[in-house]
């Protein structure tokens, strides 16, 4: 398995642009029907041939935003979830953050990959599909970590998600939302689509009040990508 270099490298993203051209010839990424998501994600991480840089989501690192948040908000043995985990890096932020983290991805191949990368994990690396998660996990989590995941559905599966997602909250807890942003009514073409803040604010209709929003850039060598941090909290 290539775990090597650097993703920052100029030849790690020539790899990563080569396996994009591959990817993209790839079907069932248009965010509609759930058999056609399952087929091609499990295609991108079968292709990637243990190669990191052919998964184009995966960085080999948590999120700067999500590590910056644990170092204020450190867990004491709650329970987190870390939805599509992928790779597993923000689920093992959560867990060294003192989280009893559970994770899940829809790709059984990279629940076995993360596995691999952390032999020694805490994390209960499970493969489950967001649509038919355990009934045991409805309200359950103190926090629920989603990253990425709603960026990359549309409408009406985004909308379905949403309502799940806050489900799984248990009284008291907080979901934390991390995602590329888009000014309201702006157009956008995908994947991935990014949020607006109507969207976002869905989790409100399911019970959970809005506590903080950051925007921020993640920057790119040639542009910068607009992104939103949203917390929300379930009442007790």
């Amino acid at each position: 398995m290539n775990e090597t270099g650097d993703p920052k490298s100029s030849e790690f993203l020539a790899r990563r642009d080569a396996a994009r051209e591959r990817i993209d010839r790839l079907t069932g990424a248009d965010g509609g029907d759930a058999q056609d998501r399952q087929t091609w994600f499990r295609a991108v991480y079968r292709e990637a041939g243990g190669d990191p840089a052919a998964v184009p989501w995966a960085d080999l690192a948590p999120k700067k935003a999500l590590v910056d948040w644990l170092t204020r908000n450190p867990g004491k043995g709650e329970s987190a979830l870390d939805i599509a985990c992928g790779l597993g890096d923000n689920a093992e932020a959560l867990a060294s953050a003192g989280y009893r983290t559970t994770a899940f991805d829809l790709a059984p191949e990279a629940i076995d990959w993360a596995k691999k990368r952390f032999p020694e994990s805490t994390v209960d690396y499970q493969a489950a599909d967001l649509f038919a998660l355990p009934d045991a996990w409805k309200g359950k989590f103190d926090l629920v970590h989603e990253c990425y995941t709603l960026q990359a559905l549309k409408d009406p599966m985004r909308h379905d998600a949403i309502g799940v997602l806050a489900g799984l909250v248990a009284p008291g807890g907080r979901l934390l939302m991390i995602s590329r942003s888009r000014d309201e009514g702006r157009d956008a073409k995908g994947p991935p689509w990014p949020m607006m803040p109507s969207e976002w604010l869905r989790f409100t209709e399911h019970g959970l009040t809005l506590v903080d929003e950051d925007y921020y850039n993640v920057e790119r060598p040639d542009r910068k990508i607009p992104h939103v941090m949203a917390l929300f909290k379930k009442p007790a």
